[in-house]
């Protein structure tokens, strides 16, 4: 959300970082995100994250180049993810446990909902997909080892698990990139 975050992130160095469109407390607009984009390690992709949004409006956000990929952590039709694959980005589609289904997205993300900081028992559910997995739900110090040791995933995605008062902490930032590469 702000250039110390960013300072942190390309100090710790993960496999990606996201750029919230979508309403809530971490929401950025697109000039925030070009900023942001332009200070992020090049080597780092960033994620754009939405909720039901408009077509034009990713397409916009896209064409920028403040994002490398989008999420979609809405009710979006396989043809919105067809439409954005056609514009070379890839697409992670992000579902919660009870409401899985096939997809073509590059990336499937299991989640608790809508960034509510819910946990999701991990122990519960197995990775049956083709595509990577990445996992969300109210990860942190405490449970984090357990959740990728039970479901393997390709990827964790972190947000309230790295706040301190709710803002981004460098330290568990960079704490929890460490422990999660080595796992």
């Amino acid at each position: 959300m702000t250039p110390k975050d960013i300072e942190a992130i390309n100090i710790a160095k993960p496999d990606l970082a996201g750029f919230i469109f979508a309403p809530g407390r971490h929401q950025i607009n697109l000039s925030q995100a070009m900023v942001l984009r332009k200070k992020l390690n090049k080597e780092i992709p960033s994620v754009g994250v939405f909720v039901d949004a408009p077509l034009e409006e990713m397409h916009k956000v896209i064409k920028s180049k403040a994002v490398s990929m989008i999420q979609l952590h809405g009710s979006e039709s396989e043809t919105v993810i067809e439409k954005l694959q056609q514009q070379n980005i890839p697409v992670i589609k992000v579902f919660k446990p009870d409401q899985i289904r096939k997809t073509q997205a590059d990336y499937v993300m299991l989640d608790s909902g809508k960034g509510d900081g819910k946990r999701v028992q991990w122990q519960d559910y197995q990775n049956d997909f083709s595509q990577p997995l990445i996992i969300a739900g109210n990860l942190n110090f405490k449970n984090i080892t357990s959740a990728v040791k039970a479901i393997k995933p390709q990827f964790v995605d972190l947000s309230r698990g790295v706040e301190t008062d709710n803002q981004k902490d460098p330290q568990k930032i960079n704490e929890i990139v460490k422990l999660v590469h080595q796992l």
